[in-house]
């Protein structure tokens, strides 16, 4: 575990270096970045943003959405996709969380320890642990460590975790291997890499800045 640790860590710090320190898009209200989570499911962000965006426009209140006809939402969320499993799945997510704490307010989440906080979002139909980290990363300043299928890939490809940990389970390993104030950077630098150049399909090993250190580089020299 410890050359792990160090592993990760050199490889975030030679991010760090190559894309520089990121900076997502202003915060959301943890209420808001749920939602929105919910919504970048199996989609992509500008679809993401054009339903969240269009949600907001006609209902300019959470209460509204909970409240609403579901065609309506469903109607609303259709850049999303999968907009007939979402709309109700938001919805639900709303009325279970009012009917618990009567309001659609999560900042009480930032007075419980972290894994009391992400157990408590992680009960909902539809959060599952990357959304809760989400939420608990970018909006209620937590130390979560969310895990997409960027940095799954990337993680699995420079053999920081083990080939066939699921996805779940790498949440709590990749946090493991990190120091906490590293996480909102380490997220954002190892999707881009993903995203620009370990790729599915096609990693463009010769352009990668971590290929010295990667085992899935390594193996294709061989």
């Amino acid at each position: 575990m410890t050359n792990l640790k160090l592993r990760a860590l050199a490889a975030h710090k030679k991010l760090l270096e190559v894309f520089g320190e990121p900076t997502w898009r202003d915060p959301l209200p943890a209420i808001d970045e749920l939602v929105s989570t919910i919504l970048s499911q199996n989609t992509n962000d500008v679809n993401r943003d054009h339903a969240f965006n269009a949600l907001r426009a006609k209902f300019p209140a959470w209460e509204l959405v909970r409240d609403a006809n579901a065609d309506e939402v469903v109607n609303a969320i259709k850049p999303a996709g999968l907009a007939n499993q979402k709309g109700p799945r938001i919805q639900q997510v709303l009325r279970a969380i009012t009917e618990e704490r009567g309001s659609l307010n999560l900042d009480f989440l930032k007075k419980l320890p972290l894994e009391e906080a992400r157990a408590w979002l992680t009960k909902f139909n539809g959060v599952g642990p990357k959304t809760a980290a989400i939420v608990l990363c970018f909006s209620l300043n937590m130390p979560a460590f969310p895990v997409d299928t960027h940095i799954y890939r990337v993680s699995g490809r420079l053999g920081l975790r083990p080939e066939k940990m699921t996805v779940e389970q790498a949440h709590p390993h990749l946090e493991s291997l990190l120091p906490p104030e590293s996480y909102y950077a380490a997220h954002l630098n190892f999707i881009r890499l993903g995203r620009e150049i370990c790729g599915a399909r096609k990693p463009n090993c010769a352009q990668c800045p971590l290929d010295k250190m990667c085992d899935y580089a390594s193996q294709k020299e061989t």
